[in-house]
């Protein structure tokens, strides 16, 4: 081989090294900078917000969900420290000289090792008092691990995450200093850096994996089990007679029509002169609008003879099309069987995608099926047509409030309404609450003198019985530590105001209000309240909802002891037959 060929080599097995060397130095740097030191005042923020994850809140919380969230509250509090320690560099105020860091480092890191430490262990106990105020089974010393690992995970995934997001703010800014000066392009990079995140995340990721939930959710809608059969009775719909077909019912629909009780049934309860009730239900399938759904569920209640009956009840399910059984049972029994109920699918998403892909959707149908129903009733005499009742339960109570304007109501109006679980941008209940009487809690108000609107809880309605009701009876039925009713946007930087004493009975007294954590810790109890113990969070009773129902409609035929015997029968039929939470 000849001399230059062997130069030449070299040179080429120099360069190679060279460019190897670069990219190593790149990817080198491209790691330190995604992995940098932890900063000092990063680790005490992120210890102490990792222990008030800890501290009790509203919903006991299983271990996988306890891991999530103390991983974000120390992601948060970390993000937090970070942010002051640039903030305090940035205005130059003194800072420590680097002859003491080791040490101070050392400090910082027992510091955040011993909070770590106690908040483990603090958080079994602090877990358990919320659990024996459910009457729950309290937990035990496993679940020390299962948090520790979880938290230093999810924490870990945050931060990188976040540091990204930064470089990929960074690296926008200095494509577009080539252009224009430093300045104007540190406001340019980070403003539409943020702006392009922000359009990446909701356009492209939310938008595709909302798209594909509801395809999937509309493919589980249809899908019939092979052991649910078609109804045979002519006054149900998906019968032969029906106007519905029982494929175009919806899963949740079929699962409502299905559950109807038999005549047998309230018999044993109710009387000899019971008889089965009316349950009328339009699937999503059955048209393409909200006003042609209302027509034809308005079409079918005719046809089976719902203005027949004493009562009526337009009910507006959670975003699934789920009608809480334990919310129309209750009403069923006490009017011996003659009431007949409606109901209209708007969404194939529970509540909260619901309300991340289509928020109107709900407005609308509820809006739609009103007007429809209100409109018959109205025609019908004063003497002869039934009773006209509104339901719901979390958004469908939402949307059942913002299905009629109360002026439309003030020549004929309605005979009342049992919203349970109102979500808390529910605009009447939130009125109504803001509005109370000085002296009432928020978690449990009185407005006026409860002629027209009435809280209750577990223990019922602080307004003493006997009092006069105005035309049209509207109750509200929450618990304190439902989280979907209370929860509080402001709490991350003031306290909520169901937290001042004296607070609600199923609210530990022992929670406290930590900045940004509390904000935290309620979010994700929004949908821990929904795998609450049966009479805790979002899951509401059946017997508190026979006690709603007594108040809205006035019934008085029934003694105290059939009451508590009734309320006692379906607490237990729910418990025994009671399914994970479809909705909320």
């Amino acid at each position: 081989m000849s001399t230059g060929a062997v130069s030449k080599m070299s040179k080429t097995e120099v360069e190679s090294t060279v460019a190897i060397k670069q990219k190593n130095g790149r990817f080198r740097g491209f790691l330190q900078r995604l992995f940098p030191r932890f900063t000092n005042t990063g680790l005490v923020f992120g210890a102490l917000f990792f222990l008030a994850s800890l501290t009790p809140s509203m919903a006991p919380r299983a271990t996988a969900i306890q891991a999530v969230l103390s991983g974000l509250c120390l992601a948060a509090g970390y993000g937090l420290g970070v942010l002051l320690h640039w903030l305090w560099k940035y205005m130059e105020l003194p800072v420590l000289r680097n002859t003491g860091h080791g040490r101070v480092r050392q400090a910082v890191l027992a510091f955040f090792a011993i909070v770590f430490a106690i908040a483990l262990w603090r958080g079994q106990y602090w877990e358990n008092i919320v659990r024996e105020l459910m009457h729950m089974q309290p937990v035990g010393a496993s679940r020390v691990l299962g948090v520790a690992l979880g938290t230093l995970l999810v924490a870990g995934l945050v931060i990188v995450v976040g540091r990204l997001a930064k470089m990929m703010v960074g690296a926008f800014t200095r494509f577009i200093t080539r252009h224009v000066p430093r300045r104007i392009a540190n406001v340019i990079g980070v403003v539409g850096g943020t702006l392009l995140l922000i359009g990446l995340v909701n356009g492209v990721i939310i938008s595709s994996v909302l798209s594909v939930l509801d395809a999937s959710y509309q493919r589980a809608d249809s899908v019939i089990p092979p052991d649910q059969k078609p109804p045979t009775e002519w006054d149900s719909p998906g019968s032969a007679q029906s106007l519905v077909a029982w494929d175009q019912l919806g899963r949740m629909g079929r699962r409502y029509i299905s559950a109807r009780p038999s005549a047998e049934t309230l018999a044993a309860f109710a009387g000899p002169t019971a008889i089965a009730p009316l349950r009328v239900y339009a699937g999503l399938p059955t048209a393409d609008t909200p006003e042609a759904r209302a027509k034809l569920a308005l079409a079918e209640l005719k046809r089976v003879g719902g203005f027949s009956r004493k009562a009526l009840v337009v009910i507006t399910p959670t975003g699934t099309g789920w009608v809480d059984p334990a919310g129309i049972d209750g009403l069923e029994f006490l009017y011996r069987g003659d009431v007949a109920s409606v109901a209209v699918q708007y969404s194939y998403l529970s509540s909260p995608l619901t309300l991340l892909v289509d928020p109107e959707s709900g407005r609308d149908t509820a809006r739609a099926l009103f007007r429809e129903v209100y409109a018959h009733w109205r025609t019908l005499p004063a003497g002869q047509r039934p009773k006209l009742y509104l339901h719901g339960l979390s958004l469908g109570a939402l949307n059942s409030e913002r299905s009629f304007e109360m002026f439309e109501l003030l020549e004929q109006p309605l005979d009342g309404a049992l919203w349970s679980g109102p979500p808390f941008g529910a605009q009447h209940w939130r009125s109504a609450t803001m509005a109370r009487n000085p002296g009432s809690p928020v978690w449990l108000p009185e407005f006026r003198d409860g002629s027209f609107v009435r809280f209750m809880n577990q223990h019922g309605s602080p307004v003493p019985d006997g009092t006069p009701w105005g035309p049209m009876r509207i109750v509200y039925l929450q618990y304190g530590s439902d989280a979907v009713t209370f929860f509080d946007r402001h709490a991350a930087f003031r306290e909520p105001e169901w937290m001042k004493f004296p607070r609600a009975p199923d609210v530990s007294p022992v929670m406290s209000w930590y900045p940004v954590v509390t904000m935290l810790q309620t979010s994700m109890d929004i949908t821990l309240s929904m795998a609450a113990p049966m009479g805790f969070g979002h899951v509401y009773a059946p017997s508190h909802y026979v006690a709603g129902w007594l108040q809205v409609t006035g019934i008085d035929d029934w003694t105290p002891e059939e009451i508590t015997r009734l309320g006692r029968h379906l607490d237990e039929v729910r418990l025994a037959d009671r399914a994970p939470p479809v909705d909320g």
